[in-house]
């Protein structure tokens, strides 16, 4: 006897993911004539090397260097 066919797998439904928020230009701020750091930079990696800005912590991508934000009791 042949065995029954497996029913169809259901294709998971993926979440269309929008322009990139994050650039190098979001990483600068322009105020007059001094170019100003908007984002933190890691303490391991030196200057240049900035660090990703999540909700409870920012970490670094390089080295993976993360510092934990307080919470606001």
């Amino acid at each position: 006897m042949a065995a029954a066919p497996a029913p169809a797998a259901k294709k998971k439904e993926v979440a269309k993911k929008g322009p990139k928020s994050v650039t190098k230009k979001s990483a600068y701020k322009i105020n007059g004539n001094k170019i100003e750091r908007t984002k933190p930079m890691c303490p391991k990696c030196g200057p240049g090397i900035f660090m990703a800005t999540h909700k409870d912590r920012v970490s670094c991508g390089k080295c993976g260097y993360t510092e934990f934000k307080k919470e606001k009791a």
